[in-house]
């Protein structure tokens, strides 16, 4: 139980003063580009849907639906908030697949409310810790086997937010991430599917860290040996491919920080080196869309089986076209571009769409495994008989080819350009400077009140 044991001490003993500049930037990061999900997100499929349940539902006022500003029980708001921030698939994520940041984030301000307030040194400490927690239980592509990242091991992350912001003694945390354990599970048929249950999954994640850190508090136990035991996550999850020495290991020494990506696109991470290397191909060679004949796409076998199924228009238009390769660079030739508006249901229905989609091919290659997680390969034939090709071993925002701050910036103005008509652009100056200085607020939940009075309301 020793590896348990570290991973507790860790959540609850790592000061602010711990944590390298990097990692302290990073949460810092994941929080301007989750905000300003949540808040494009705030009308999605589903999320409108999922927060009139609850409000309905109704029950004790502890936590702010953000953005609309209505209070819920703790669970069921950052069951909310989670869905929101997820919702147009533009919010952190890390290879292979986990998004942290739309669980770790809705639980941490749920936590600050529940807790009467949080001073933000504290507030990016459990950012910061959670997203280790996490990114050291990620596991590879083939122990995943089509289970969902983000239902495994982003869990675990958002418990140790929770434990640490709810102050939990350390047996009430042991027992806490014992208890998410249990709760661990989704699939990659979510995606495929073309299904709101990818949203869902994010929101549950997040939901089972807050009710299993409450149900330590109250002295619910937790299996003990819920990382290295007999039939423990290491087993169960990973297969045996990760020991429990790897994962603690360096723990509280070295960051996972660099491994967060920032998406450039608002689609899966697998579409975004396919969609970047299409705009750069037609801006390099001055081509014009509609002088393509073909496009022939090669990705990863792991990639593929995610986003290389023909693209069709299911009951959830806007998930088919963020997890369709075919869809995003047909999205390219069409629009010369990748914007959130190029997602909405009406955008993927478009007829002219089609045209583009047919002359699309995407097939895997074993091979780019060699190159990385999103290698690819693209060769685009002209009606002329012309071959044009381009190629990217890491997609922009991963690791070796981050974004830029202008690129963050503009990231968070496309959400904010897709924000609902009735919410206050007036208050983005305000929400970005707080999230900025964030370290220097007495009080997190300021950040709160400042999304909720674009709505004209304040929480309370």
């Amino acid at each position: 139980m020793r590896f348990e044991r570290q991973l507790v001490d860790y959540t609850l003993d790592t000061k602010f003063e711990d944590l390298p500049p990097i990692a302290v930037d990073t949460a810092k990061k994941m929080l301007l580009a989750d905000i300003g999900t949540t808040i494009a997100g705030a009308q999605a499929d589903g999320c409108q849907e999922l927060a009139e349940f609850y409000r309905d539902e109704g029950g004790k006022p502890e936590a702010t639906v953000l953005v609309h500003g209505d209070r819920l029980p703790a669970h069921n708001a950052v069951f909310v908030n989670a869905m929101m921030s997820r919702a147009l698939d533009f919010c952190d994520a890390i290879a292979p697949g986990p998004h942290i940041g739309s669980s770790t984030i809705p639980t941490a301000l749920a936590c600050c409310e529940l807790a009467g307030g949080c001073n933000g040194r504290e507030f990016l400490s459990a950012l910061v810790v959670g997203a280790e927690v996490a990114a050291r239980l990620n596991l590879t592509e083939s122990a995943y086997d089509g289970f969902d990242p983000t239902g495994i091991c982003v869990p675990f992350g958002a418990t140790a937010v929770a434990c640490r912001l709810l102050g939990m003694t350390k047996r009430q945390t042991w027992d806490a991430l014992g208890l998410v354990f249990n709760s661990c599970g989704g699939s990659f048929q979510s995606h495929i599917d073309g299904s709101l249950g990818v949203r869902v999954n994010q929101g549950r994640s997040a939901h089972e860290a807050v009710i299993n850190a409450r149900l330590a508090q109250r002295g619910i136990t937790g299996p003990r040996n819920f990382l290295t035991g007999i039939y423990g996550y290491l087993h169960i999850y990973g297969k045996g491919q990760l020991s429990g020495a790897e994962v603690v290991e360096g723990l509280g020494s070295s960051y996972r920080a660099e491994e967060v990506a920032f998406k450039k696109y608002p689609c899966c991470a697998m579409t975004s080196g396919p969609t970047d290397v299409a705009l750069n191909m037609l801006k390099k060679h001055a081509l014009d869309p509609a002088n393509v004949a073909s496009v022939k796409l090669k990705l990863p076998p792991y990639g593929y089986r995610l986003v290389g199924h023909a693209f069709k228009i299911g009951d959830n238009p806007t998930v088919d076209g963020q997890f369709s390769a075919q869809y995003c660079v047909a999205n390219v030739l069409l629009r010369g571009g990748s914007k959130i508006r190029h997602f909405t249901p009406e955008a993927v229905r478009d007829p002219e769409i089609m045209k583009f989609i047919s002359k699309v091919t995407v097939m895997p290659d074993g091979m780019l495994d060699l190159r990385g997680h999103t290698a690819m390969d693209m060769e685009m034939t002209m009606t002329d008989g012309k071959v044009y090709r381009g190629s990217i071993d890491v997609a922009p925002g991963f690791p070796g080819n981050p974004l830029t701050d202008d690129d963050h910036m503009q990231r968070f103005m496309d959400c904010i350009d897709f924000a609902p008509e009735w919410f206050d652009r007036r208050r983005v100056k305000d929400i970005i400077a707080f999230i900025k200085g964030i370290e220097q607020e007495r009080d997190v939940r300021g950040l709160i009140e400042l999304l909720n009075a674009a709505n004209g309301r304040t929480a309370n």
